[in-house]
């Protein structure tokens, strides 16, 4: 929701949220708690998180933060598990998407994860342009794995890699996730791919293939980061990482009726 102009009624927020919660996905990422003036479509998280039924569901909640202060925000709230914070690899990208340099970005890693330490939340931490980036910065895998290296000893336990404008590959996704896991066993490594219809499946394969077992999309792959470029690079489409598992003989264990519902729903909404 966060890249569209439209503003879409706080109701029908929740509504939705309500809706996927019945699925069974083990987290749902439901709001971002940042500045309005940067991203308007998420001035009303916290009105939207009062309007959700938790009482029949066992999805962990996730929300976005962008700095200390929307850390702060976010923990004042029992019903979110986890606070997830994009960290750039991209000096570029860094300053665009949370206004703060890459060194300030690792005190202010410290401080959200001191945050949630003492509030009993957990970070995600998703290393954001973790496979290259449109600016020209330097980027290569031994960069990710240097910042890995860097932010694991913080008591961070999961890192999503995050290819937020779509330019991973089968070859990068595989040499990542292949290194990184087997080198952190204490530690979940997940995959924010970001797709066109023509390529998700290589890329998810490639992710499995090399032991990945979580995975981030969307339904219908609607959205993208509206902090990356001027078009938005869908997500990933949760319906296709459904029925990959399928061919896998996997069972994700969802309610097959609720997720039609959430598809149907999911066209009207981003209609």
């Amino acid at each position: 929701m966060q890249g569209l102009h439209n503003f879409i009624p706080t109701d029908v927020k929740a509504a939705y949220i309500n809706q996927l919660l019945r699925v069974g996905f083990d987290t749902l990422d439901f709001g971002s708690f940042v500045s309005p003036k940067a991203i308007p479509q998420m001035r009303d998280t916290a009105e939207v998180l009062s309007k959700l039924d938790l009482q029949k569901t066992n999805t962990k909640l996730l929300a976005i933060v962008a700095n200390e202060r929307g850390a702060e925000e976010a923990c004042q709230h029992p019903e979110i598990q986890y606070l997830g914070y994009p960290f750039s690899i991209s000096e570029t990208f860094q300053q665009r998407n949370t206004n703060a340099s890459i060194a300030e970005s690792v005190e202010r890693t410290k401080f959200i994860q001191e945050l949630c330490q003492k509030n009993g939340k957990e970070l995600v931490l998703y290393i954001s342009m973790g496979f290259g980036n449109p600016y020209g910065d330097p980027w290569n895998v031994e960069t990710v794995q240097q910042w890995v290296n860097t932010l694991v000893p913080l008591g961070i336990r999961i890192f999503s890699l995050s290819d937020t404008i779509g330019c991973s590959n089968p070859q990068n996704i595989s040499y990542l996730f292949s290194n990184l896991i087997p080198a952190y066993p204490e530690v979940e490594f997940g995959a924010h791919l970001h797709t066109q219809p023509h390529n998700w499946r290589e890329k998810v394969e490639a992710a499995w293939l090399s032991g990945c077992r979580r995975f981030d999309g969307a339904l219908r792959g609607f959205g993208g980061c509206p902090m990356a470029k001027d078009d938005l690079t869908g997500n990933m489409a949760m319906e296709n990482l459904v029925f990959f598992l399928d061919d896998q003989g996997i069972e994700p264990g969802l309610d097959r009726s609720a997720f039609g519902r959430s598809l149907r729903m999911a066209d009207e909404v981003f209609q």
